[in-house]
């Protein structure tokens, strides 16, 4: 039997890392026999391309926003080299452009496993409290913001302290507005319009990490308690944790939508008690591999779900493990860095 090759973006461990390394390891653990390990990377300092036990190969690729074309181009002469089975995308502002190519990716024989465009767009930030209320998801009050004077005319909707978030990534807790606006110019020069005000809820935060298989059956559940959280809103420990009503959250998110593949819940348990949603995240988080080892795969079952396999739903898994992500310097010869950026592969 061929082995499998299996290609994963999100290779950015660092400080706001990507999802690549722990889904990586993960199925590096997972009942595939032999996987061969493709680092799909937008930067030459992505870390994960360096790691020898994570990936086999890494090539670059050039940014979504370069057009569909340059994108499509790349990765056929990387197919070509590798013959890949399937493409795991793990970054929110690549996961369109793969969606919309999905059909000329399975002609090159090239399996994904993704949710619909319609489903994508309709979990985008802004348009979260539309589908926290057809849902009956309670929503902190948002305001979406494509200019610093549409933010300006609706400060009155929002109480302070509130959230900035940026459109794919980050977010920061403001208490004033010079510091709100001074976060919305940061946030739309790094990300784009619209950025996002959202109203702060007091409490503790929680995750929900999982998989949908397209027909409305959750097939994977983990919730996790967050112990520390950095200053750009990610976490930097948590813990598994077992709770009924987060997994039902969940369920009714997958019920409802027909979700197909992986995504993360967001949530806040406030002072009353009451559940929020505050984020959802259409792929797997950076702390992915958390749950891999609470026992319950998800990148496998990612894998088999793109191969037209039907995954056995596992919901059942270790409360208590803990994760608590550190730096690490991991040294390399200048020689690979100088390969990789001038050719593009490594």
């Amino acid at each position: 039997m061929r082995r499998l090759v299996v290609a994963i973006s999100g290779m950015n461990a660092t400080d706001n890392p990507g999802p690549g390394v722990g889904v990586a390891r993960s199925l590096r653990q997972s009942g595939f026999a032999d996987v061969r390990m493709v680092g799909l990377c937008y930067g030459s300092l992505e870390p994960g391309a360096y790691m020898r036990d994570i990936a086999d190969v890494s090539y670059l690729l050039p940014f979504p926003s370069e057009g569909v074309s340059p994108f499509l181009d790349r990765l056929r002469y990387i197919h070509e080299k590798e013959h890949i089975d399937i493409i795991i995308p793990n970054l929110d502002a690549e996961l369109f452009i793969y969606i919309k190519v999905r059909d000329r990716l399975e002609e090159m024989g090239i399996h994904v496993c993704l949710p619909t465009i319609e489903q994508f767009d309709s979990r985008q930030k802004h348009h979260l409290p539309e589908f926290g209320e057809r849902l009956g998801f309670r929503v902190p009050k948002s305001v979406q913001c494509n200019t610093v004077d549409d933010f300006l005319s609706s400060e009155g909707e929002l109480r302070y302290p509130i959230m900035m978030k940026g459109n794919f990534y980050e977010a920061y807790y403001a208490s004033y507005r010079e510091q709100a606006v001074a976060y919305f110019w940061s946030l739309l020069a790094k990300w784009g319009a619209p950025v996002i005000a959202q109203q702060y809820i007091i409490g503790g935060e929680f995750n929900v990490v999982g998989a949908g298989d397209g027909k409305g059956n959750l097939i994977s559940c983990v919730p996790m308690h967050k112990q520390f959280i950095t200053d750009k809103g990610k976490a930097w420990a948590g813990v598994t944790i077992k709770d009924d009503q987060l997994v039902e959250q969940a369920r009714r998110f997958v019920e409802s939508t027909r979700w197909m593949g992986a995504f993360e819940l967001e949530l806040l348990r406030g002072e009353d008690n009451f559940l929020y949603l505050i984020e959802i995240n259409p792929r797997m988080p950076a702390w992915i591999y958390l749950a891999t080892a609470a026992g319950v795969n998800i990148p496998e079952q990612i894998v088999r779900l793109a191969l037209g396999e039907t995954p056995t739903p596992c919901v059942d898994y270790e409360v208590g493990k803990m994760f608590i992500r550190y730096s690490w310097d991991m040294v390399v010869n200048q020689s690979e860095f100088g390969q990789f950026s001038v050719k593009g592969e490594m």
